[in-house]
């Protein structure tokens, strides 16, 4: 059985396909917006200061890479040394990093 479109049926699917690429770009954004700024690890009073800038650089201590966010509030962070990949969660002043492997980095926003 072939499926017919209509254009009638071509325009809703381009304006539905429209409508969820807008949503996705604006919880990008809203996210690369929200995570600029100081973080440091919460269980970790020694730990090392993460500042997100918002031209997509990022530092801690003498470490100075780059940061991008993707689909499904993937986190990006490009080193010298590695590169992380995250999934990233934002809620108030507390950020969450979620490895591949199920472990979670929690962060908090140096006011």
């Amino acid at each position: 059985m072939r499926a017919i479109f209509t254009p009638q049926r071509r325009l809703a699917a381009t304006r539905i396909s429209a409508v969820a690429l807008i949503v996705s770009l604006a919880a990008c954004s809203d996210i690369k917006r929200q995570i600029v700024g100081r973080w440091k690890v919460t269980s970790d009073t020694s730990a090392l200061v993460w500042e997100f800038a918002q031209d997509g650089t990022v530092t801690s201590g003498d470490m100075r890479g780059r940061y991008s966010l993707g689909s499904q509030d993937r986190l990006k962070i490009q080193t010298p040394f590695a590169t992380f990949v995250y999934q990233v969660e934002l809620k108030d002043d507390t950020m969450t990093w979620k490895n591949v492997n199920g472990s979670k980095t929690e962060l908090t926003r140096i006011k």
